[in-house]
């Protein structure tokens, strides 16, 4: 264990980037997913069309893959980002596609009675989304918006294959110097799995609070 009091501070830096890779992808899913689930139930027939599009790609093509891509694909078409950048966009437009189907699930599930109403008394679709459907859906989504933000903290280790100084990259680092890869892994995985549990956490209370308001 020497090793990792040694270098926890070191760890802590790693954990730390992975944390706000965490949260950047999962503010950018989140926002770029609910735009694209309101094409998927647009009557617009052309965004209805791009949103399924999106979804079947992205959720169909490893994110590894999507990594690697964008980080050494663009450049050759001229576009170039910082490593943490390119990582965070990548979490993002591949977790928008997950919650996108997250957040059109939750829209299914309100009564079509109520859209109808809202509809009569002349909202438009917007309103009628922002008012009407979405408030009432979003106490379905909780626990799929959780499960995808614990599947965005895990996915964050791939940005190590692609050179960003996040957890699993530092790992990997004082492997190389230490040969204790046991040992490292373990409390990197520990580290994971204290990111996953608290969301989890979250998750469950902001679902219970959303219960009790809506008795």
């Amino acid at each position: 264990m020497q090793v990792v009091t040694d270098n926890i501070g070191f760890l802590l830096g790693g954990l730390l980037v992975t944390l706000e890779l965490t949260a950047l992808g999962f503010a950018g899913a989140l926002l770029l997913g609910t735009v694209l689930a309101v094409f998927r139930v647009s009557p617009i027939p052309p965004l209805r069309v791009a949103g399924t599009v999106y979804v079947e790609v992205l959720r169909n093509m490893p994110l590894l893959s999507l990594l690697v891509l964008f980080v050494f694909g663009l450049p050759d078409i001229g576009l170039t980002f910082s490593l943490f950048t390119s990582a965070a966009v990548c979490l993002a437009a591949f977790g928008a596609a997950f919650v996108c189907e997250a957040v059109r699930g939750g829209i299914n599930t309100v009564a079509v009675g109520q859209a109808e109403a809202a509809r009569s008394l002349g909202l438009t679709f917007t309103q009628t989304l922002l008012h009407v459907i979405l408030p009432p859906a979003f106490r379905t989504m909780v626990q799929p918006l959780v499960n995808i933000f614990i599947g965005i903290a895990l996915g964050s280790s791939l940005a190590a294959a692609v050179g960003v100084s996040e957890l699993t990259n530092r790992t990997q680092v004082l492997n190389l110097q230490s040969a204790q890869a046991v040992v490292l892994f373990l409390v990197s995985g520990a580290m994971y799995l204290a990111i996953a549990l608290l969301g989890g956490l979250v998750g469950g209370a902001l679902e219970r609070r959303l219960s009790v308001r809506s008795r």
